[in-house]
């Protein structure tokens, strides 16, 4: 019988299987939905699948380049433990390869592609997850460049808790383009310079700012100018052309990058977990529960 898409939808559902796990199941047992449930458990996909619902927020965040590519990534797990596990790390080293060699645009996309071991880097991740014991997911990437006049930055803080990627372009000294990734693990700005900032933005700190100055008791007649400062203050701290170097604090990003004829084009910052919310387990209520159930 066909297999169709409902079908592969409910499979999925019931199981946490991949798509195209789904789809094969379905495809060698006929349509039957119980025997594709099997067949999934028997391949030690469903296995895997029953620790969908757990969650993964530790991992590790990795960066790799190849001449004018580079990539950064987020693999995530359950425990700070199988994080550093040389299994787990090795798994993350070689979806990076990966992603840099195919350069897929989305994470779904990714999943689906074949790996050269012949296994799609979502079964690649499922057999990790069966053989580690927890769950394990790519949860983001971001693939860049730059040109034979650029340079990378590169920075893992604390082996791999926040990874940095820069993008410097008049350079091609990699050292410089470190410090500046260095500066971003630690200051975690939001943009390189005061353009990429919305309008809409600056005019909802603008309007902030305002009010807190008018709350302030401050005259009206230089609320507009105190409110400017204020706002230049605040570019400051999102900006990472106009922060205080961390390197050398009497000197901005933006003037140690230009006194080597450079400049900033990009960056990536990813801080392991960040967004994600962290079940909280009461050690104590575990134990009283179990004491109460023998």
């Amino acid at each position: 019988m066909a297999v169709t898409a409902q079908m592969v939808k409910e499979l999925r559902e019931k199981t946490g299987a991949g798509m195209m796990d789904c789809k094969k199941a379905l495809t060698e047992t006929n349509g039957d939905m119980e025997k594709a449930i099997d067949f999934l458990r028997e391949k030690g996909i469903a296995k895997a699948a029953k620790k969908a619902d757990r969650v993964a927020a530790e991992g590790t965040t990795y960066v790799l380049s190849e001449g004018n590519d580079a990539v950064i990534l987020e693999v995530n797990a359950e425990t700070d433990f199988v994080a550093k596990n040389e299994n787990f790390q090795t798994l993350v080293k070689e979806i990076a390869q990966h992603l840099l060699k195919n350069k897929p645009a989305t994470v779904e996309e990714a999943l689906d592609q074949k790996m050269e071991n012949g296994s799609t880097v979502n079964e690649y991740i499922t057999a990790a997850i069966s053989k580690i014991g927890e769950k394990i997911t790519l949860r983001r990437f971001a693939l860049k460049t730059k040109t034979d006049n650029g340079a990378f930055g590169e920075y893992l803080h604390m082996g791999g808790r926040i990874g940095v990627l820069t993008v410097l372009e008049g350079i091609t000294d990699a050292s410089v383009a470190k410090d500046v990734a260095l500066h971003v693990a630690a200051l975690n700005p939001k943009y390189v310079s005061r353009d990429q900032v919305s309008q809409s933005e600056v005019e909802h700190e603008r309007q902030v700012l305002t009010q807190q100055a008018l709350n302030e008791g401050k005259p009206e007649k230089i609320v507009a100018k105190m409110v400017e400062g204020r706002l230049g203050k605040y570019f400051e701290e999102i900006c990472v052309v106009d922060q205080a170097f961390v390197k050398n604090p009497d000197q901005k990003v933006g003037k140690f990058v230009e006194s080597h004829n450079a400049k900033i084009v990009d960056f990536v910052r990813y801080e392991v977990g960040e967004g994600i919310e962290k079940r909280q387990d009461n050690f104590a209520e575990e134990v009283m529960s179990q004491v109460k159930k023998n």
